[in-house]
C-alpha cells in the first residue's frame, strides 16, 4: 500500500541512521524503551536528539523522514543495529553476555583491521528458549518521532537472517528454525507498528543479494529461500502500510565490507519477488553500474536509488546528483523512482555537519530535475541565501 510515496514524484528520503549528537551521552542499554523514557535525563536527551534529526531533515526539504535510529546505543561500528533485538526479545539469556562466534562467512577482518573492532563489539546474549517479541517497543519509538512532525516518519529494523547469524544458540537444533523464529517474532512487532499508523516500515538488509558472493546462509538458505523469509516477516503489512526493502553492501564505521565493487545483477530476479512496495539500492558508491539492470528487472515496485555515498565525507554536488537522476530516469519511470542515501550515515564515522549537507545536496539535486520536468520543487530552507550569515553589499 503506497502511503508515504503515493502522491509524490521523485520523493526524497534517508535510509535511516544519522550521526549521534555529542551531547547525547545517555544509552538505552538493557532497559526497555518505555522504562528509559521514565529517566528524565534520557528522555530529554533522546527527545532532543530526535527533534534535531527531524529539524535537519525538514530544513533540507526531504519528503519522508526517519528518527535517525536514535534508539540505538553509541556502540562501536553501529553494532547496536544488531544487538538491540537480542537484548530486548524473549528467549535470550539474562546472564553476562559473551562475544559471539563470527559466523557470517565470506568476509574476514583480521586483527589490525578497523572492522576487527566491530567484530569484537559483537557481545550478545545467547538464545536459551523460544524467541519472542519481548520488549522491542518499536511502536513507542515511532510515536515519539511522529508526534513531532506532520511529515511521514519511516521506521526500520534489521532482518531475521542477520540476527540468526549474530548470536549463540543453545535452544534451536536447526539454524533455519532459528531464522523463522526471529521472522515470526518480528512480524508480530511490525504488524503492531503498522496498526498504530506507521506510514513506512523498512526491512533492512535481507541477504538475498549477498548470496552470489557469500553462498547460502547456513549452507541452506539461498536467494529463493530468503525471499520466503522476507515475505514471512512482512506478512500482513502491505494491507496497512508501505513496506520498503533496504539493500546495501554494509557500512559499519562507514567502511566498505568488500574489496571489490559488488553488483546486484545476479540477485535482481529474486529481489523483484519480495513482498515490498519499494526496494532501495546502494548505487552512488558503485558509480551506478546497475541502473540498467535494475530498471530491467524491478518492474512492479518503486525503486529507491542511492544518490549519497555513506562511506565518503565528500559532499556530493547538486549538479552531480541531478546528472545521476537523469541517468536513472533512462531506465526507471519517474513515477516509480525514489531518491535516497545509499545507507545510513550514523554508523560511527561521519559528522552531523557532513550528513546535514549531504541531505541538502540530495534535495537540491532532485529539485534541479524536478524543475526540468515541470514538477513541484521542495522547499529547502537550509539553502535559502536570505539567511546566510555572510555580509552582503
Amino acid at each position: 500500500m503506497y502511503r508515504a510515496t503515493a502522491d509524490l514524484m521523485l520523493p526524497t528520503s534517508l535510509i535511516g541512521s544519522l550521526p549521534r549528537p555529542d551531547w547525547f551521552s545517555e544509552n538505552l542499554g538493557t532497559r526497555t524503551f518505555l522504562q528509559a523514557m521514565v529517566d528524565s535525563k534520557f528522555r530529554d536527551q533522546y527527545s532532543d536528539a530526535v527533534g534535531v534529526y527531524l529539524r535537519d531533515q525538514e530544513a533540507a526539504g526531504l519528503d519522508i523522514f526517519t528518527d535517525g535510529d536514535a534508539h540505538y546505543d553509541n556502540e562501536v561500528g553501529g553494532q547496536s543495529w544488531t544487538s538491540y533485538p537480542p537484548f530486548h526479545m524473549d528467549g535470550f539469556s539474562k546472564g553476562v553476555p559473551t562475544p559471539a562466534t563470527y559466523k557470517m562467512g565470506g568476509v574476514g577482518f583480521p586483527m589490525g583491521h578497523i572492522l576487527h573492532d566491530y567484530l569484537e563489539a559483537r557481545v550478545m546474549p545467547a538464545i536459551e528458549g523460544p524467541i519472542g517479541r519481548g520488549d522491542l517497543q518499536y511502536t513507542a519509538m515511532w510515536k515519539t518521532a511522529q508526534r513531532m512532525t506532520r511529515k511521514p516518519v519511516k521506521f526500520g529494523t534489521i532482518v531475521p537472517e542477520i540476527l540468526a547469524t549474530a548470536v549463540e544458540d543453545n535452544y534451536y537444533t536447526d539454524p533455519v528454525e532459528r531464522v523463522m523464529a526471529f521472522s515470526d517474532a518480528l512480524n508480530g512487532e511490525l504488524n503492531e507498528l503498522a496498526d498504530a499508523g506507521c506510514p513506512v516500515v523498512q526491512l533492512e538488509e535481507p541477504q538475498i543479494h549477498m548470496i552470489p558472493s557469500r553462498g547460502p546462509t547456513f549452507g541452506k538458505l539461498g536467494m529463493e529461500e530468503l525471499v520466503g523469509v522476507f515475505d514471512n516477516t512482512v506478512k500482513g503489512l502491505r494491507d496497512k502500510t508501505e513496506v520498503w526493502c533496504h539493500t546495501c553492501w554494509g557500512n559499519p564505521s562507514q567502511q566498505r565490507m568488500f574489496l571489490e565493487v559488488q553488483s546486484y545483477a545476479p540477485s535482481l530476479e529474486y529481489l523483484n519477488q519480495v513482498d515490498a512496495d519499494v526496494i532501495t539500492f546502494e548505487s552512488c558508491s558503485s558509480h551506478h553500474i546497475d541502473l540498467k539492470a535494475i530498471g530491467e528487472h524491478i518492474t512492479d515496485k518503486k525503486v529507491a536509488i542511492g544518490m549519497i555515498d555513506h562511506h565518503s565525507l565528500q559532499v556530493e554536488r547538486p549538479e552531480e546528483i541531478a546528472e545521476n537522476i537523469r541517468e536513472a530516469l533512462k531506465y526507471i519511470p519517474v513515477e516509480r523512482l525514489v531518491l535516497v542515501s545509499d545507507c545510513g550515515m550514523g554508523r560511527e564515522g561521519m559528522s552531523r555537519r557532513h550528513a546535514r549537507y549531504k541531505m541538502i545536496s540530495l534535495v537540491l539535486g532532485t529539485n534541479i530535475v524536478r524543475k526540468e520536468l515541470g514538477l513541484p520543487e521542495a522547499d529547502c530552507i537550509a539553502a535559502d541565501e536570505r539567511y546566510s550569515l555572510l555580509r552582503t553589499e
